[in-house]
């Protein structure tokens, strides 16, 4: 009964995706193959040195959404085993209104976004929509696979409005969801 459940939920998500036409946007298609290359701790899509610090190391990343600032590999050095991010500073502005709107389109384009990952079956990536507070000065939206892949179990997808001394920034990251205590370790060291 569990598996019919998904399985009619996992199709209404698809048929609401379809009626939405987010396949064939460039935020799905930037995002998919950094999703894809997230086993790979982003070797294929790290670019050149951009800093390199003692515990960390900047990669210029070879895949960008469209009109974004700058997107990002980062290595996060660690004794035991490294740990990488992607992230793609996609829209800033002073104006609230501005980014928040931006925000949401983006929103719009990765929920119930297809997937593929190598051989495997597709997956579908959702989130629930979070209306960014101007007060609050950070916003962030989670996203999980489903049904959620064995091999992925760590991978995180997010998107965040944030507010920093110089305005308003809206960044989507891709990274390992590490568990706190490794955390801790890797930033201790």
């Amino acid at each position: 009964m569990k598996g019919a459940s998904l399985t009619i939920a996992l199709l209404a998500i698809a048929a609401t995706s379809f009626a939405q036409s987010v396949f064939s946007n460039k935020t799905n298609t930037t995002l998919e193959k950094v999703i894809q290359d997230f086993p790979n701790r982003f070797k294929n899509i790290r670019g050149p040195v951009i800093v390199d610090n003692p515990q960390t190391t900047e990669y210029r990343s070879t895949v960008q959404i469209p009109g974004s600032d700058s997107c990002t590999v980062t290595r996060y050095n660690s004794p035991k085993n490294d740990v990488y991010s992607w992230t793609c500073l996609v829209f800033e502005n002073d104006d609230f209104d501005q980014v928040k709107a931006k925000f949401k389109e983006l929103f719009s384009q990765i929920k119930n976004s297809i997937v593929k990952i190598g051989g495997s079956r597709p997956y579908i990536l959702t989130g629930q929509y979070v209306d960014p507070d101007e007060a609050k000065k950070f916003t962030t939206i989670l996203f999980e696979l489903l049904p959620p892949p064995g091999d992925m179990k760590d991978l995180r997808v997010d998107l965040s409005m944030q507010y920093i001394i110089t305005g308003w920034k809206v960044s989507l990251s891709v990274y390992d969801g590490l568990k706190e205590s490794e955390k801790r370790e890797i930033t201790s060291n």
